[in-house]
Formats: structure tokens, C-alpha cells, sequence
């Protein structure tokens, strides 16, 4: 398999991420992730709102919270996807279903301008442009960060989107 990697190391690199949840409870769930990224990755620079969504791609489970969050770490991708997929575990994160219910779900966004095409490790996410439920909090933000791959902001790719699935802001929380 080719391994295609665009990356340019940083002392510290900003990187967005997302991150969600539709079993248990969720408000704590995100609460008790962005604790262990910032413990063990590193620093919470934005986050916004949290938004309710209807489960995409399988739909017969319930609604999930999402949020958007910048940080700044010194960790490399690779060991920044192996970070967030070992407090998805510490979380109860299991597997059992595609795109199925979860506890937790830690996605790498974007990581600076980098572009990495490996196994198990995609950046910028390939399916970023497709999903409201990701660009909507994106864009509270980050409207003006630029795709490095399709050149457009987060903003244009939000407006230019086909997804037909309808985010909500919680207000109430």
C-alpha cells in the first residue's frame, strides 16, 4: 500500500479535531474526552458549541452530541490518532457496529496544512465535506481555515454542502 505523507513538523501544531457521541451520557462523555486531550495531547485552544444530530450513514440509533475542538500539541499525527483511540477505549468505546452507536468518537480533522494518505491514518478527513455534522461546528471555529487538498474555507465548504441531515445548536445545555 502506498503511504503518501505531506507533513512539515512543527515544534507545535495546531490541529482540529471532533468529537461525539450518542450512548450514555453524552454531555459528560465529551466532557471527560476533551479532559484526556488535554492531558494527554495537548491544550484546547477553541472549541464550539455542541450540536445534536441525527445519526448519519446508519440511522436506527440515537441522535449524537458532536463538537469541535482546536488544540495545540507537539505530538505527530501517528501518535496523535494512537492517543485518541486509546481514550476511546479507556471511554468504552467498542466497535460493533459501522458508523454504529458509541460512547466516543475522536476524529483528526485537520493537522496544520498536513497531508497524509496511510493506513488507518487520513488527513485531512477524507469525509469532512460531506458531513453537515462536522462542518457546522467546524465553522463556529474555523470558517476561514483552509482544506488543503480542495482549497476551499470550511465556511465555503459548509455552504457548498449536499448533505441533507439537519444539526442543531444546544442552547440548553
Amino acid at each position: 500500500m502506498d503511504i503518501c505523507v505531506h507533513f512539515q513538523h512543527t515544534s507545535m501544531n495546531h490541529v482540529y479535531l471532533m468529537i461525539g457521541g450518542n450512548i450514555g451520557n453524552r454531555l459528560a462523555n465529551l466532557e471527560n474526552a476533551r479532559n484526556s486531550i488535554e492531558q494527554r495531547c495537548g491544550p484546547i485552544q477553541k472549541q464550539s458549541s455542541i450540536y445534536e444530530t441525527e445519526a448519519w450513514g446508519f440511522k436506527d440509533q440515537p441522535a449524537f452530541f458532536n463538537q469541535a475542538l482546536c488544540i495545540e500539541t507537539a505530538l505527530i499525527p501517528q501518535d496523535l490518532m494512537s492517543t485518541l483511540l486509546t481514550i476511546e477505549l479507556d471511554m468504552g468505546r467498542e466497535r460493533l457496529i459501522p458508523l454504529g452507536p458509541r460512547t466516543i468518537d475522536l476524529d483528526i480533522i485537520y493537522y496544520n496544512q498536513t497531508i497524509i494518505e496511510a493506513p488507518g491514518l487520513s488527513i485531512p478527513h477524507p469525509k469532512l465535506a460531506a458531513r453537515n455534522f462536522v462542518l457546522a461546528p467546524l465553522v463556529e471555529i474555523a470558517p476561514d481555515f483552509e482544506h488543503p487538498i480542495l482549497k476551499k474555507t470550511n465556511f465555503q465548504l459548509y455552504e457548498a454542502s449536499t448533505d441533507a441531515s439537519v444539526v442543531y445548536k444546544k442552547t440548553d445545555l
